[in-house]
């Protein structure tokens, strides 16, 4: 279906705009909701589809509120996606819009992957359950990769300011590394990761921290921040001091047990993919997370060159592109709706 696409990516903290034509070139971009051009379709990322939204869905009033149900979720990202997509349907009213959800990639996953070891009675009066994020993202990833001569069973690496492994099937999210929230996992810019339960309820019960104390540290103050006082890899890898060099082992640390543990919900790898602004930059972080026991090794080509690309023994780059995948998406669900 032929449709020049408005893609909108409302982040935490930033929001990119961009229209693809129907040949998904870019013909225009901006970062303001002011003047926005024609567009015969919008597609809206949205970071919390929850348990009902397994699927990008074409917008209307119904699932508007289903959506702001879903803000106790993800209270940092969805009221973003949410103003985003009130101002732009204000300044396009007419234009059919799609919701693309980050989650969704991973709402098949098997359920021994997506279980907490926690009461029934929890898990379903609150939806407790691993979601998984930056799906947007792992699934362009993988099926680029695929596209280069991957093969099968891949380990997407989403690493940027957010950080996230995916194991991908065919396909097919099978395990990812964020849960119910995408503060788990790898370490990352200002979020901790993965951290022992146990240590935040004794920060409550004894330190007296109060939960929005503990939030607030954990989402903006933790990580590499955190750890050697910078968010920023490029910074990071500049330093030989005690503090930057403890930061690096930590997350590289968490990156290769990631690996290994996505390499063994897959019972095998096929290939390794990075993607995302260190994923994409930091040939150091790319050769230093390729684990020689499973066969990852990387050759002169890790050290020059742009764009999707191989770099080594199965080892791929792969640029984000979130836009394509939301165009992609948005088409396919409007095909579908006028069928």
């Amino acid at each position: 279906m032929g449709l020049d696409v408005l893609v909108v990516n409302a982040g935490s903290s930033s929001l990119k705009l961009r229209l693809l034509n129907d040949k998904d070139e870019l013909v225009w971009s901006g970062e303001s909701t002011d003047d926005l051009p024609a567009a015969d379709a919008i597609g809206h990322r949205i970071v919390h589809g929850g348990v009902d939204f397994v699927e990008s869905v074409r917008i209307d009033d119904d699932v508007v509120a289903r959506l702001t149900a879903l803000t106790d979720l993800a209270p940092l990202h969805q009221p973003k996606s949410l103003e985003a997509l009130a101002v732009v349907t204000r300044a396009l009213p007419d234009v059919p819009a799609v919701a693309c959800f980050d989650t969704a990639f991973h709402a098949q996953m098997p359920e021994a992957a997506s279980t907490y070891a926690i009461p029934k009675q929890w898990r379903n009066r609150w939806q407790l359950r691993k979601y998984g994020f930056h799906g947007l993202s792992h699934g362009y990833a993988a099926r680029r990769a695929r596209e280069l001569g991957a093969g099968p069973r891949l380990v997407t690496c989403h690493l940027g300011a957010g950080a996230s492994l995916c194991a991908v099937a065919d396909g097919r999210s099978v395990d990812t590394t964020m849960g119910f929230t995408p503060l788990d996992g790898l370490v990352m810019a200002t979020r901790s990761g993965e951290i022992d339960p146990g240590l935040v309820l004794w920060l409550e019960e004894h330190a007296g921290t109060p939960p929005s104390e503990l939030a607030a540290t954990l989402e903006h103050r933790s990580g590499l921040l955190g750890l050697a006082g910078t968010p920023d890899m490029r910074e990071l890898l500049k330093r030989d001091d005690n503090e930057a060099v403890l930061a690096l082992g930590v997350y590289l640390h968490r990156l290769r047990a990631g690996i290994g543990a996505m390499t063994a919900s897959l019972g095998g790898l096929d290939a390794i993919v990075f993607t995302g602004g260190v994923g994409e930059n930091a040939s150091r972080v790319r050769a230093e997370a390729c684990l020689a026991h499973l066969g990852l090794s990387v050759d002169e080509r890790n050290d020059s060159g742009t764009g999707d690309r191989k770099v080594g023994d199965r080892v791929y780059v792969v640029e984000a592109r979130e836009d394509l995948e939301i165009a992609a998406q948005t088409r396919r669900i409007l095909t579908r709706s006028s069928g």
